[in-house]
């Protein structure tokens, strides 16, 4: 896909400038109220803000649905395909919950952006040397504080749109902590845009939430029993992804 030279010269002198402003101004206002919201509450709606602005800005428009059929205040571990860096912003401005994201530790170093995850709650994993027994004890301790979780299991953004592979990790952890699962669909953010492409493109982007997935009981706390849940949720998601992806020609 090639970009025209309008979208590359309003990536870079318009939208790139932008975004570093709505950065700068919502993450010194998040990480000031970290200080007296340890919670992180108001720097969730700092973070919504972000995605709303960024989105808007980009000209990217969200056509959501199943949200309403999720129980309000409940604790859910939300999985979803990755299509690109648009995925954050598209997740926090459409779901009405305090949600965390487990990332990279790299991210933590970003001025602004990583002092936001560090002080309000986000999980910060090293991929390289992944402690299983300190990344459970940080999930339980955010979950029994009422918040919810946003996995991308695939662990990389999709090159061609096509789900890739789900690492079991997160299902145990899930299946240990007894939360239930919402399998998440997201189409048409790739066009947005692409992994390893700087430029941006306004689009239309579909979210398609489905009915929570019970883990308690239901599933061996086993790597085994992940492996499984694993299996159904991603069997989910590329269904609803290839009936967009049909229902958009």
């Amino acid at each position: 896909m090639s970009f025209p030279p309008f979208d590359w010269w309003r990536t870079v002198f318009f939208l790139i400038p932008a975004i570093a402003v709505y950065t700068i101004v919502l993450g010194t206002l998040s990480v000031a109220s970290s200080f007296a919201d340890r919670r992180g509450f108001f720097a969730h709606g700092c973070a919504r803000a972000w995605s709303w602005l960024i989105l808007a800005t980009t000209g990217v428009a969200v056509e959501f649905t199943g949200v309403d059929a999720l129980t309000p205040r409940q604790t859910y571990i939300f999985v979803s395909n990755h299509q690109s860096i648009y995925d954050i912003p598209i997740l926090f401005s459409t779901l009405p919950y305090q949600v965390r994201i487990i990332a990279k530790k790299s991210l933590g170093r970003f001025p602004f952006l990583g002092w936001h995850l560090r002080r309000t709650g986000h999980l910060l994993v090293d991929r390289r040397s992944p402690d299983p027994r300190a990344i459970l004890r940080q999930w339980m301790e955010l979950v029994s504080k009422g918040l919810s979780l946003a996995v991308f299991p695939e662990g990389t953004r999709s090159l061609d749109g096509r789900v890739g592979r789900f690492k079991a990790g997160s299902f145990l952890l899930a299946i240990q902590a007894g939360l239930p699962i919402v399998p998440v669909a997201i189409s048409g953010s790739r066009h947005v845009m692409l992994k390893g492409r700087l430029m941006t493109k306004p689009g239309n982007v579909r979210l398609v939430v489905q009915p929570p997935i019970e883990t308690a009981g239901r599933y061996e706390p086993t790597v085994v029993g992940a492996k499984r849940l694993a299996g159904e949720v991603r069997a989910q998601i590329i269904a609803m992804v290839e009936g967009q992806a049909a229902s958009s020609e």
